[in-house]
């Protein structure tokens, strides 16, 4: 079963929670190619480049770039990933995922990517004051960077006392989990099919979809962000076991390219 649904840009409001979080050192990014379009050339040498970081099982790097007020997350010398201006899908991924938990007694929600921190903040502010936001990320470095320029963009969302990060492939998690998780949160690579690191297949296999059907909570959901739709993927979500809604939201404030979100549930109580 498949429904198309399209969602309204969400609206960003400050974060409700501003606790200091203590003690956990991790890194992280999020891959999404063409999630914001490609910057010319003649622009990449009008930023100017604060740092590199090295991606583990990769032999490439994450740029960090600022232009103006913005910042942005390339790929050294390649692929644009996100900036601090287009992060409307990352939004909406945090609150499609994360929606009618708010009343759930200590739910539990698991993001693999951090990004810049917009999908987190989302998330966050659906939830309860009691509520655990486990981000599982691999990169190191980009934490730093969350922690540091990029903070006030998304709300400092890692000072929220409800997020706690591991610096872990998510894939270790989903393997080891024991106690649940009310919302699983997928924005790795750009999705399910353009993958930057090869292990991440596992992730969108069916193998791995099982793995995450039972990571779940009884009631609880799988949301997947995309650069774009993927049929196979869909099927793949269905023969695992989950009922789809094939959500589409817009990159930028209601406009710019498309993207999609998957929204996945146990088809089965």
């Amino acid at each position: 079963m498949e429904k198309r649904l399209e969602v309204p840009t969400p609206h960003i409001e400050p974060l409700p929670h501003r606790n200091q979080i203590s003690a956990e050192t991790a890194r992280v990014p999020t891959f999404a190619a063409e999630r914001t379009p490609r910057i010319p050339p003649a622009t990449v040498r009008h930023m100017q480049l604060i740092d590199t970081v090295s991606i583990p099982g990769a032999d490439n790097e994450l740029a960090l770039y600022k232009r103006g007020k913005d910042y942005f997350i390339k790929i050294l010398g390649g692929q644009d990933l996100m900036n601090t201006r287009a992060h409307a899908s990352e939004d909406a991924l945090g609150e499609i995922a994360s929606a009618g938990l708010r009343q759930t007694r200590q739910a539990r929600v698991l993001i693999g990517g951090l990004g810049m921190g917009f999908t987190l903040s989302a998330a966050l502010r659906q939830l309860g004051v009691d509520a655990e936001v486990v981000v599982a990320e691999i990169v190191p470095g980009v934490i730093d960077w969350n922690r540091g320029v990029l903070a006030e963009f998304a709300g400092r969302p890692l000072e929220d006392s409800r997020t706690l990060i591991q610096a872990v492939d998510v894939a270790i998690l989903l393997r080891n989990e024991r106690v649940g998780f009310d919302a699983i949160v997928l924005d790795v690579d750009n999705g399910p099919d353009a993958l930057t690191r090869a292990s991440n297949q596992w992730l969108y296999s069916r193998k791995g979809l099982s793995v995450i059907l039972q990571a779940l909570r009884p009631g609880g959901a799988l949301a997947v962000w995309s650069a774009g739709p993927d049929r196979a993927f869909t099927k793949r979500l269905q023969a695992a076991g989950f009922v789809v809604e094939e959500v589409s939201v817009r990159a930028h404030a209601g406009k710019g390219a498309r993207h999609v979100v998957w929204l996945a549930r146990p088809s089965s109580p």
